[in-house]
């Protein structure tokens, strides 16, 4: 349920700055609601079920895609806004457009493909969010994209506190020097608070992490003896989820505090006072901090480069790169419709839009068609 009345500092449909095009709408809703069921229906997003999170597809039907971390993250990212008034239908938007540009097989993908586009302008998540809502995305008659309010199509290159590697033209148009708006801030930390505790959960599912090990790490422990003293009969199943959940609790508790808190000090007013700060008002305290970098830490040593992620990672900046060469030395080998947009974009960034575009599974079969003589075009 909305809140009754949005914080002053909170975005407001009624005020945005937006769109594009103007377009006749057949409906009356509002501005960001409008945007959360474009990004929705796009076909990026639902491509999203079958990118890698950490997990490829076919490892298991358990573990996380890239879509089902959006879909964590906006659920997270809606306590949050639900407990700070922020406005819930903006939340949701940028929570579920903010991995839209993401590549096949994770942040492998990403490296790989900026490799490869050096001397082209190279290659960044966000920004390739943005380019799909503004340019990639063909559903309407008037237009391409999916004509986003200017509010969140900020949100989609500022909500990494990094957006400025997002490169100068893409941050341009939206007042580079001005803080976003608290919507935008929170979904860094709520992407953080999905992606640690449900890797946490698929690492121990597959068996790359152990909880012995787990042990070591303060912030899991704490709360993993918390869950054992309040249901002392559970079997390690339940409380390895219980945990989980308490945890995600907890960092959200701390981060709502500790952002109010920020914005007392800052003595926050408005959406303007916001814009105007120095540093984002949306953090975790310093406590907390220091508590998810040893966690994060444990689990890139322990899980993101355990053996068998990295063979997988091997893999794929084979697939990759063999898919990017190949299709520069011939072009012909892309679907016509994209053949077509090499004059007007140019033939690498059309081919890296095309490669981005794929999902794991996707790419495999077109290095198999490729590579493997036997398998049929």
């Amino acid at each position: 349920m909305y809140p009754v009345k949005l914080a002053a500092y909170a975005a407001q449909s009624s005020k945005s700055r937006g769109r594009v095009h103007p377009e006749p709408f057949k409906d009356d809703r509002l501005m960001f609601e409008r945007d959360r069921d474009r990004i929705i229906h796009c076909a990026a997003f639902r491509r999203l079920e079958y990118k890698t999170q950490v997990f490829v597809n076919h490892e298991g039907d358990y573990y996380r895609t890239r879509l089902t971390h959006s879909l964590e993250v906006a659920q997270i990212a809606r306590g949050i806004a639900r407990a700070l008034n922020l406005n819930l239908d903006l939340v949701e938007a940028l929570s579920l457009a903010h991995d839209l540009g993401h590549t096949p097989f994770g942040h492998t993908g990403e490296e790989v493909l900026n490799r490869l586009m050096q001397g082209f302008g190279g290659f960044e998540h966000n920004q390739q969010s943005l380019r799909i809502v503004d340019l990639l995305e063909e559903r309407y008659p008037n237009f391409n994209g999916l004509n986003l309010s200017w509010e969140t199509r900020e949100g989609i290159i500022k909500h990494s506190s990094d957006y400025d590697k997002a490169g100068t033209s893409a941050i341009t148009e939206f007042e580079p020097a001005e803080r976003a708006t608290l919507e935008a801030q929170i979904i860094d930390l709520a992407d953080e608070i999905a992606y640690n505790n449900h890797d946490i959960d698929d690492g121990l599912k597959a068996g790359y992490i152990k909880l012995k090990d787990l042990a070591q790490v303060d912030l899991w422990q704490t709360t993993f003896c918390k869950v054992s003293a309040k249901f002392p009969l559970i079997d390690e199943k339940r409380q390895i989820l219980q945990t989980i959940s308490y945890l995600i609790g907890d960092l959200i508790h701390d981060l709502v505090a500790t952002t109010d808190i920020n914005l007392a000090a800052a003595n926050i007013r408005s959406l303007d006072d916001l814009r105007r700060q120095p540093q984002k008002m949306a953090a975790f305290s310093v406590t907390m901090q220091q508590k998810n970098r040893e966690l994060k830490k444990f689990l890139y040593h322990n899980l993101y480069r355990h053996h068998k992620v990295e063979l997988m990672r091997v893999k794929a900046e084979h697939f990759l790169t063999l898919l990017f060469e190949s299709y520069i030395k011939n072009p012909t080998l892309l679907p016509r419709a994209h053949q077509e947009k090499f004059d007007e974009h140019g033939r690498e960034r059309v081919i890296c839009d095309y490669i981005a575009s794929m999902t794991d599974r996707f790419a495999q079969d077109e290095y198999k068609k490729l590579y493997e003589p036997f398998e049929r075009a």
